[in-house]
């Protein structure tokens, strides 16, 4: 039965504080264990992944659309006022839930079923994190892999950006970054290294190997030059020379990330 809450402050709520406060949300999600997922479509898709409910946080308006696939879950019911109050914004989803994070596979794992893989080094914005993970997805990249500094998959941003992708592709984390790079190597993976010099292979002219691992880097300075160096071959995406010409010599990392993953298939 849901259990309806009246106060911001009741204990009950407390996976659900202050969501948008990232070193808080950092602190306390790895403390406990969870994430949390916004929305109907991620919270099914969520359950669907097989991670377990904590609790759901929720109003009454929105309360029958998750209820076939809530079971015995916890569920907290509260106004817009308190729910504004608890997460520290306006929830227009209508539903918030606590889920229990599973714990992620080895990377040679992750690397031995698959054969197109994107690998992000050091990317800190969660919700490039989720959009690279639904281009991902819907391109048929095979599984994603993390430098040990690169943003969290399942924050509550790239979840939300990621419409729920980050529950579709396998991931993990690398626990050395330095020798990253021989890791891939040593599981037969061909590396590509994007960079927005025009002086690379455009990607749309790479022999691709039985498998290829397509490397990202930063937001602002991009890969890192140990990867750059280290990577088979470095691409690009040919620019437009009359962009070039107007100073646009290069694309966000997302849209970077769409047209290469497209690229991969070829």
């Amino acid at each position: 039965m849901p259990e309806y809450v009246s106060d911001a402050g009741d204990p009950r709520l407390a996976d659900f504080t202050r969501l948008r406060e990232v070193e808080l949300r950092k602190s306390l999600e790895a403390e406990q264990g969870l994430f949390v997922a916004e929305g109907e479509k991620v919270i099914r898709r969520a359950i669907g992944a097989g991670y377990p409910i904590r609790s759901v946080l929720t109003t009454s308006r929105w309360l029958p659309a998750l209820s076939d696939v809530l079971g015995d879950a916890t569920v907290y019911v509260v106004d817009e006022t308190v729910m504004e109050s608890v997460t520290g914004f306006q929830v227009h989803r209508g539903a918030l839930a606590s889920m229990e994070r599973l714990a992620l596979p080895p990377v040679e794992e992750v690397l031995a079923a698959s054969t197109r893989i994107v690998v992000l080094e050091d990317l800190v914005d969660h919700g490039n994190v989720g959009a690279i993970f639904r281009c991902a997805a819907a391109l048929g990249v095979q599984a994603v892999i993390l430098s040990p500094r690169c943003a969290d998959p399942l924050y509550r941003r790239s979840v939300k950006v990621s419409m729920g992708a980050v529950f579709s592709i396998p991931y993990a984390r690398m626990t050395n970054w330095y020798d990253g790079l021989a890791q891939l190597r040593a599981a037969g993976f061909q590396t590509l290294a994007l960079t927005p010099d025009q002086a690379a292979t455009p990607i749309d002219s790479v022999k691709m190997a039985e498998r290829v691992a397509l490397l990202l880097g930063s937001e602002g300075d991009g890969l890192s030059s140990r990867w750059l160096h280290e990577a088979d071959e470095p691409v690009c995406i040919p620019m437009s020379p009359t962009a070039m010409a107007a100073g646009v010599d290069s694309l966000n990392v997302v849209a970077a990330a769409a047209i290469a993953c497209h690229g991969l298939m070829s």
